[in-house]
């Protein structure tokens, strides 16, 4: 395979509503929408519709309708699902709110997510063939940090740390294993405990070879080996902002395996490209409702980007 998510993959629950509620305050919702969803998910998802990589998924699901339903819909994107266990626990679940200006407002229930704290033989088999190993923290740490030992030599491993509470924790277990940390504005910041975002940046490019720091509507930064880009973000009339971070990583890993280069031939260029493609299917992702159905395809993100470099 040549891009692996080790990750989440819970049922979405979204309400639409004008405002996020408050502490003890209740709110009415104009639709409820369920959908696939979880991090790891979402990401396997961006990165298949990308283009022509292949992605495999290594997860958990119950052994209930939920499961059933997330796992066909990941096979009907063409992701290989053989390292998605079933297990004796419910399905993740997230409960979302979206309010009229698309921010959101997430609870998530892990169940399955959270059975495990290694790979499967099975699993273990599936990373094998992977050329990059993207990963997130909806998950135990020890089941990341399993995969990032397990992974073939010259593999990439892809750190999208979110959410960021449990990385500040095994942040220097974690660091060692990344060859390119994800991050967006407030997880550098949570991360770092600095309260000046140029400040969290320096700290973290001081500890990791490759970061890039997203930042929404202001594109992203990207640096490596002493090097800085910064990246343009593409406009966009948001409707939902849910999954525009996993779309965009995604993308990101789909764009470095299509490359054909390995950890230890990277550069600012490489990376400021998989993150201007990245930005492109973000932007499109957050025209729609949803988390996975709103991932656009190889051929909408072209022409995105067809058109603004117009």
């Amino acid at each position: 395979m040549s891009v692996v998510i080790v990750g989440s993959i819970n049922q979405d629950v979204v309400a639409q509503v004008e405002r996020i509620p408050g502490p003890g305050e209740t709110v009415l919702a104009s639709s409820l929408l369920r959908s696939g969803g979880g991090k790891g998910a979402n990401q396997a998802v961006a990165a298949r519709r990308a283009g022509d990589a292949a992605v495999a998924f290594i997860g958990a699901v119950g052994m209930d309708a939920d499961g059933d339903a997330l796992r066909a819909a990941l096979m009907t994107d063409g992701i290989d699902v053989s390292g998605l266990s079933r297990v004796d626990a419910p399905t993740g679940t997230a409960l979302i709110s979206v309010d009229a200006t698309a921010e959101n407002s997430i609870v998530v229930v892990p169940g399955a997510n959270a059975a495990s704290e290694t790979l499967t033989a099975e699993q273990r088999s599936v990373l094998a063939s992977a050329r990059i190993l993207l990963t997130q923290l909806e998950i135990p740490i020890p089941l990341v940090e399993d995969a990032a030992r397990t992974r073939p030599s010259r593999t990439w491993h892809l750190m999208n740390a979110a959410p960021s509470a449990p990385f500040i924790t095994a942040a220097d277990t974690l660091l060692p294993m990344i060859d390119v940390l994800l991050v967006n504005e407030h997880e550098a910041l949570d991360i770092t405990g600095a309260d000046d975002l140029e400040v969290a940046v320096t700290a973290l490019a001081s500890r990791v070879r490759s970061l890039v720091v997203t930042l929404g509507r202001h594109g992203s930064l990207v640096l490596c080996d002493g090097d800085r880009a910064q990246v343009p973000a593409f406009p966009a009339d948001a409707v939902d902002t849910t999954g525009a971070g996993d779309t965009f990583c995604g993308m990101f890993a789909a764009t470095i395996a299509a490359s054909g280069r390995t950890p230890d031939s990277v550069d600012v260029a490489l990376l400021a490209g998989a993150a201007r493609a990245g930005a492109a299917a973000a932007a499109l992702a957050v025209t729609r409702p949803g988390a996975q159905d709103a991932v656009p395809t190889a051929p909408e993100v072209a022409a995105l980007m067809k058109e603004a470099n117009a």
